[in-house]
C-alpha cells in the first residue's frame, strides 16, 4: 500500500501546533504564531527521520523527549527553569489528555475498523487505515475543544483579589498597557487625598517613558531631597507617600496622578475614579507574568466605559 508521506507530515505538523497553542492558553502565555508553527515543525520532523538510517534512534524515548524540549524552548523560550519544566509539564499533560480521549472514545463507541466503503477507500488510500484517519480529524478537534473548555473551568480556589488583570494608563496623552496582579496585600494610599496606590515596573521598558518618569524610578530619595530636578511640568501631578517595607523603617515614594487609568476584566472595560502610580525600576514578577500591581480599592471605584471607548482602547 502507497503512504503518503506529505499528509501524514502535514497532519502531524497541525496537531503538534495544536497542541502547543492548548499549552499555551492553558499558562496563559502569549505567543508568536511563527514560533508556534516553528515549534511544531520541529514536533513534527520526527516523522521524517523515521524513513532514514536515523530511524532508529528517532523512535527511542529520549530522542522524542528531546525533540519536545526544542519544542517548548521554540515556543515559549527560557526564562528560568521553573517556568521551562512548567511548560514541558504542560505539554506533556494536553498530549496525554488529547489522546487518552480519542483512545477512550474509540473504545467506548467500539468503531468496527473492517466497515469502510469503497468510496471511503477511493479518496484516502495510502493515508492508512482509512476510518481511523476520519476518526482522527473529526476526534481531535472536538477532543481539543472540549479539552480546552474543561481545563479553563478548573481554577484553583484563590480570592478574588489575586488574579491578573490588564491595566491602561494615560499619562500626558500617551497610552500604556500592562499586565497588573490584583494583589489584596497592596492597601497603599495617599495619607492626603486617600487615594490608592498602584506600581508600576519600567524594566525592560524604559525607552517608552518620559525622562523624568525614569528619574522618579530610578532615584526617588534624589529628587524628594532635592538632589535631582525633574520637570515643573511634572510638579503638580507628583504625591509623596510614606511607604513601610517588612524588616525597614518607614520610606517615601513618588507617586503620580496620570490622565486616567481603566482596567480591562472579562472583556468588560472599567475606568478607575481615583488613583495613583508609583513607578519602580525592579521587576515585579521573576517570568515577567505581569508589570503591575493593582490596588484592590481600584475595582471598587470604577465606572464601566462605554462600548465606543472599548473600541477606541482595543
Amino acid at each position: 500500500m502507497e503512504v503518503y508521506l506529505d499528509i501524514i507530515w502535514a497532519l502531524n505538523l497541525l496537531f503538534d501546533s495544536l497542541l502547543l497553542y492548548l499549552t499555551a492558553v492553558i499558562l496563559k502565555r502569549d505567543i508568536r504564531l511563527w514560533r508556534l508553527f516553528t515549534g511544531g515543525l520541529i514536533g513534527s520532523a520526527i516523522i521524517l527521520l523515521s524513513l532514514t538510517p536515523l530511524n532508529t534512534f528517532s523512535s527511542h524515548p529520549f530522542a522524542k523527549l528531546l525533540f519536545s524540549i526544542f519544542m517548548i524552548l521554540t515556543v515559549f523560550g527560557y526564562k528560568r527553569l521553573r517556568y521551562f519544566i512548567n511548560g514541558l509539564m504542560t505539554f506533556y499533560l494536553i498530549t496525554f489528555l488529547i489522546g487518552g480521549t480519542l483512545i477512550g472514545v474509540h473504545y467506548f463507541i467500539k468503531f468496527d475498523f473492517q466497515l469502510s466503503s469503497s468510496v471511503m477507500l477511493a479518496s484516502v488510500k495510502g493515508f492508512g487505515d482509512p476510518i481511523s484517519w476520519v476518526f482522527v480529524l473529526i476526534g481531535f478537534p472536538l477532543a481539543w475543544h472540549f479539552s480546552k473548555r474543561n481545563m479553563d473551568q478548573i481554577d484553583m480556589t484563590k480570592i478574588q483579589y489575586d488574579t491578573l488583570i490588564k491595566v491602561i494608563v494615560s499619562i500626558n496623552g500617551e497610552i500604556f498597557r500592562f499586565k497588573g496582579l490584583i494583589d489584596s496585600g497592596n492597601q497603599l494610599y495617599d495619607p492626603i487625598t486617600k487615594m490608592p496606590v498602584m506600581f508600576i515596573s519600567l524594566k525592560n521598558r524604559v525607552e517608552e517613558f518620559p525622562e523624568d518618569i525614569v528619574k522618579m524610578a530610578r532615584n526617588p530619595e534624589n529628587i524628594i531631597l532635592g538632589e535631582e530636578m525633574i520637570s515643573s511640568d511634572w510638579e503638580y501631578r507628583m504625591r509623596i507617600v510614606p511607604y513601610k517595607v517588612v524588616g525597614q523603617e518607614h520610606q517615601l515614594i513618588i507617586a503620580i496622578k496620570p490622565d486616567y487609568i481603566e482596567l480591562e476584566k472579562e472583556n468588560e472595560l472599567m475606568k478607575v475614579e481615583k488613583g495613583l502610580i508609583s513607578f519602580s525600576m525592579q521587576q515585579l514578577s521573576a517570568d515577567d507574568a505581569f508589570q503591575c500591581i493593582v490596588h484592590p480599592k481600584m475595582l471598587t471605584t470604577t465606572k464601566k466605559v462605554n462600548t465606543e471607548a472599548y473600541v477606541k482602547h482595543a
